[in-house]
């Protein structure tokens, strides 16, 4: 029996690690999405090959309070928007970042020509 191997992709992840300062904590709630609103989406609206998925983590980590998950297929793209937050109170001010950590989905199947081990899809 033949598989059918899946179509290798490259495409980056990037996920940031990073903890709320108490600058932040002190805004009322209004206000950080106002924030977020002024200085996030508007690096998002230009840079559209970037996607953000924000997972709350402070209930299990005391570490870090949010995984910032970036997904792009043009790194460069990515090193744009960082570029523009960077210039905002997002970083270092209202945010710290503790770590970012860059991966490759499935990389280890791609790079070995083989099907990614757990991923689940329905057989043809």
């Amino acid at each position: 029996m033949s598989e059918k191997l899946a179509e290798p992709k490259s495409a980056l992840t990037v996920f940031m690690l990073v903890k709320t300062n108490p600058e932040w904590l002190a805004l009322p709630v209004e206000q950080r999405y106002a924030e977020m609103l002024k200085y996030l989406q508007p690096a998002l609206d230009r840079h559209p090959s970037v996607q953000l998925r924000w997972y709350d983590t402070e209930f299990y980590s005391a570490r870090v309070t949010d995984t910032w998950m970036w997904d792009m297929s043009d790194a460069h793209e990515y090193e744009l928007v960082v570029e523009e937050l960077r210039e905002t109170p997002l970083w270092d001010r209202y945010f710290s970042i503790v770590e970012i950590i860059p991966g490759v989905l499935n990389a280890y199947a791609d790079n070995y020509g083989r099907n990614a081990i757990g991923r689940h899809s329905p057989e043809k």
